[in-house]
């Protein structure tokens, strides 16, 4: 029986308008009553995470920053954590800045940028649903780089940088990549999510990766907490759909890719379920429940 089961978000248990289904939630919540640790693994920051694990009704763990932190939601504490050092995202911020390209920082309790666009304007709509408690905050500002200079006990997750144009982002990874001791995320296809404007949907598409900490990833936070619970590997189960997912699938002792999966991500998995559209986790979920 699997003891840990680990579910990515965005592409994986969210829909294409960033919600749950019932049937996804139905079926985590029959999980957690067969007393299985159910975690979710993101890239989001603390408040969106939580927010939707409490929606779901699990925890107390939730692992975010793609792995650079975890955080206790019931002693209210990062338990671990791989932040990013200041003088890398000065590093970081100053290459997208030359370039004029988008990039927004993640903090354990907000995200930083300078626009409410990408991903950030899909936290932004998110954040129109949710009560203030719940919502993700957001900090928009113009010299990001000052103020990440004088700012003091700051903690960094992660830095996204996205843009439209497939040449421009193509000639910014290959910068990003000359900077030492972080990991800069391979993303082959364009993040593709849909926006409520109204009565019409707008999609919103953009190509994008993500920078962490060198060695930072799910499945080395998952790792973590397993052995804090004494849990096997044999024992979890992974969920994912996307590159940052690849490590988590291929490790966890039943690795699960979402039919929409990166072709990457389909290779390592032992199975593959249907899309985060058609409750492919309430699919993976019948495999330990």
């Amino acid at each position: 029986m699997y003891q840990l089961i680990a579910i990515d978000l965005d592409g994986t248990l969210l829909n294409s308008y960033g919600e749950v289904s019932e049937k996804n939630k139905k079926s985590i919540q029959k999980a957690v009553e067969k007393g299985i640790q159910v975690v979710f693994t993101s890239g989001r920051p603390i408040a969106s995470v939580k927010s939707l694990a409490l929606e779901c009704g699990c925890g107390p763990y939730i692992i975010c920053g793609n792995g650079a932190i975890t955080y206790n939601i019931e002693q209210d504490k990062i338990v671990y954590n791989r932040f990013l050092e200041k003088a890398k995202v000065l590093q970081i911020i100053k290459i997208c800045e030359e370039n004029s390209i988008f990039y927004a920082l993640y903090r354990e309790d907000c995200i930083i940028a300078k626009s409410l666009n990408y991903n950030i304007l899909f936290f932004y709509q998110e954040n129109t649903k949710k009560p203030e408690d719940k919502k993700v905050r957001i900090n928009l500002m113009q010299n990001i780089y000052d103020y990440i200079q004088q700012s003091e006990n700051q903690n960094y997750l992660k830095i996204t940088i996205c843009d439209e144009n497939p040449i421009v982002f193509k000639s910014i990874m290959q910068r990003l990549k000359t900077v030492k001791n972080v990991d800069v995320l391979e993303v082959a296809h364009m993040s593709r999510k849909m926006i409520k404007d109204g009565t019409k949907d707008i999609q919103v598409e953009y190509h994008y990766t993500e920078i962490t900490n060198q060695n930072v990833d799910k499945w080395g936070a998952i790792e973590n907490l397993a052995k804090q619970l004494q849990i096997k590997r044999e024992e979890i189960m992974a969920i994912g759909d996307n590159m940052n997912d690849v490590e988590m699938i291929k490790n966890a002792g039943l690795g699960v890719a979402m039919g929409e999966s990166n072709p990457t991500v389909k290779q390592c998995a032992d199975k593959i379920v249907a899309d985060n559209d058609h409750d492919g986790v309430a699919q993976a979920l019948n495999f330990a429940i």
